[in-house]
């Protein structure tokens, strides 16, 4: 090791110290430092998957040289600095690299959807019939005159004082019975997994999936998992009574490797990239888990059934199937109705033996985060004409009522989650959830998460942000900034015009706080998105937006949209207030659903079948659709009166103020 701490290697390599952790890897001439990172174990972030479309990979070069690509995202100083980007920088030599630790933020349940004000969303009769079925026995031990083995004699109990027939178990299982049949003198609890959802009258075969010392009926447990691209969410339900016990929630593990889904799918294709991907969700999954036991002293191994909702690329990561087909034309995830699998088989903490069920897909992009929508908003069995729609990283869309379904997807990008925004930040403590900007001076009010000074805008923020900058006249309907304004806001930054909406002072950072003309055009591309994708949904079918009825606002994102703000920047159609609902976490609620009554499995299989999927790719109108979308509100200002309203009072007071406005 020489004076400045970096080892020299014999062989030639080139050695790699990373700070503050101190870890050290050896790497060949022209290795990424992203990829010498990983094989160090340090984490460093990168939504867009590492392929230098997002900027947010900066580490610091203290002392070795490296070789960098041209990218958008650094400024001159920042390169004298030595700050680089790591998915687009190659070591040269020996080098020390330091990389900000990343604070991890844990998610606390959204106060909506706290565990108490959870209630079955479809009415089931679910005590009729239990996926999961507990038996308390006392079995007559062996004797020379009736040596029967340990499962047959299980068995016959079962019969006899369950009326339960047909009973198989895996080998492990066989191998812990003799143990635990004589732990306690031959008093058993069977719990045993049915699959009734034919009859229901208990024909099918049952599965033991555990036998435990005792009697220990008086519990049962199961989880209902929604596995979202940016949160996922569990729910701790008490089988017995139905009810959601707790909600624990977290960002997924694989945001490290891409933001959206595509990202997501394309790092899965590098090395052992998709292997990584199921290891960091089922991390996620039972890092939640054991929350959830903890606050609640319930053993994660008395925890008999996991139900599972997510859009098909997660669930295929989660699966560990590889998801290349996904995004290669003609689009063909490798199934749509996933296996029952064993909980042993993914490394997740409940019984062994437990059954994990994931929700039905409809394509490759409408997955069975929408199914489970679907379902528990009722919106299959509705009688108005109904408008679903979960905003998300993608944008799903259906359409339809108790006689047909029609849906799609769009790609919005992770934009109104804080990605591909300079300033963008997920919604956590810190982040500007709302603004306000004074028509007359300009000058913005904004809304913290945690009251706390600002260091970012989340999804919410952006969307009012954007509505406000255009309503106030700062920025035009193609999303430009008026540089023409009197006021310090407006200014010109290192990457173009820019709105200040916090000053460095004011912030915790100690940076202002900017939104972007390129910011600005990647929200209005995201919302141009899903209003193009409502378009083309409602004139495949000969109808027009205003026929919809009912407007059902499903996920994560969605229960923070403002509706007004969101009809006036062309997010949402200009309809009346009374046509919006928010449901909050749909796909959770169907997982919990299907988790409680096992005949529901049924209704989401008919569902899915149910749903035409048109895949907008193949659509002609969506590009035409899609540009006229490309303004804000729209290209057509009469489908939003409402909004052209307030631009005509804008327009006559920035007129009366003497300053240039667009005609």
């Amino acid at each position: 090791m020489d004076k400045s701490g970096v080892r020299k290697n014999p062989d030639g390599k080139c050695i790699i110290v990373f700070k503050p952790s101190g870890k050290i890897v050896e790497a060949e001439q022209g290795t990424l430092l992203l990829d010498a990172a990983k094989r160090a174990g340090v984490e460093v972030q990168t939504p867009c998957g590492g392929f230098g479309r997002c900027g947010r990979c900066k580490v610091q070069i203290e002392m070795g040289e490296v070789a960098r690509r041209q990218g958008p995202h650094l400024t001159q100083a920042e390169i004298e600095r030595g700050v680089a980007l790591a998915c687009m920088t190659v070591v040269k030599g020996d080098v020390i690299v330091y990389v900000e630790p990343k604070e991890v933020t844990r998610l606390a349940p959204p106060q909506e959807t706290t565990a108490e004000k959870i209630a079955l969303p479809i009415a089931c009769e679910w005590q009729r019939n239990p996926r999961i079925r507990k038996y308390f026995l006392n079995i007559e031990p062996p004797t020379l005159a009736d040596a029967t083995n340990d499962f047959d004699r299980l068995r016959r109990e079962l019969k006899r004082q369950a009326g339960v027939d047909n009973v198989f178990a895996s080998l492990q299982v066989l191998k812990n019975l003799p143990t635990v049949l004589r732990q306690d003198e031959w008093n058993v609890t069977a719990v045993l997994e049915s699959d009734n959802t034919d009859n229901g009258n208990g024909s099918q075969p049952s599965r033991l999936i555990n036998v435990q010392s005792g009697d220990k009926t008086k519990t049962s447990w199961g989880v209902a998992v929604d596995i979202g691209t940016t949160t996922v969410v569990a729910y701790l339900v008490d089988l017995l009574t139905s009810k959601v016990v707790d909600i624990a929630s977290a960002y997924n593990g694989q945001i490290n490797a891409g933001d959206d889904i595509i990202s997501r799918i394309i790092y899965s294709q590098r090395g052992d990239g998709q292997s990584q991907l199921q290891a960091m969700i089922v991390k996620t999954i039972n890092d939640l888990l054991i929350e959830l036991g903890g606050r609640n002293r319930v053993k994660l191994p008395e925890i008999n059934e996991m139900v599972v909702a997510g859009n098909t690329t997660m669930t295929h990561l989660f699966l560990g199937i590889n998801p290349k087909y996904i995004r290669e034309e003609p689009y063909v995830p490798l199934t749509t109705h996933p296996p029952i699998v064993r909980a042993s088989e993914l490394g997740i903490r409940i019984n062994p033996e437990g059954g994990i069920y994931a929700f039905p897909s409809v394509g490759s992009y409408v997955g069975g985060d929408i199914v489970a929508g679907v379902l528990s908003s009722g919106t299959f069995q509705s009688g108005k004409l109904t408008l679903f729609i979960d905003v998300g990283t993608n944008g799903e869309i259906v359409l339809g009522n108790a006689d047909w379904l029609i849906t799609c997807a769009c790609s919005a990008g992770p934009a109104f989650e804080g990605a591909g925004v300079r300033n963008g930040m997920r919604a956590v403590p810190g982040a500007i959830e709302e603004i306000w900007v004074n028509t007359e001076t300009y000058e913005p009010t904004y809304r913290v998460m945690g009251n706390l000074p600002p260091q970012g805008i989340c999804g919410s923020g952006l969307l009012s942000s954007l509505a406000e900058l255009f309503v106030s006249g700062v920025i035009d309907k193609g999303g430009r900034i008026n540089r023409a304004l009197k006021t310090p806001r407006v200014r010109v930054g290192e990457h173009g015009a820019e709105y200040v909406i916090a000053w460095a002072s004011e912030t915790q950072h100690e940076q202002d706080i900017v939104l972007t003309e390129a910011d600005i055009n990647n929200l209005v591309r995201a919302k141009a998105a899903i209003y193009a994708g409502f378009s083309v949904l409602v004139n495949s079918v000969g109808v027009t937006l205003a026929d919809v009825e009912q407007i059902l606002i499903a996920g994560g994102f969605g229960r923070h949209i403002n509706i007004e703000k969101a009809i006036q920047i062309g997010l949402l159609p200009d309809m009346p207030w009374d046509r919006f609902k928010y449901l909050g976490n749909t796909s959770a609620l169907g997982a919990y659903t299907t988790l409680v009554c096992q005949d529901m499995r049924l209704l989401a299989n008919e569902i899915a079948a149910k749903m035409t999927y048109l895949e907008l790719s193949a659509d002609n109108s969506f590009m035409n659709e899609y540009t006229s979308a490309l303004f804000l509100p729209h290209t057509d200002t009469t489908a939003f009166p409402t909004v052209q309203s307030l631009l005509d009072s804008t327009r006559e007071r920035l007129a009366l103020s003497g300053t240039s406005v667009e005609t």
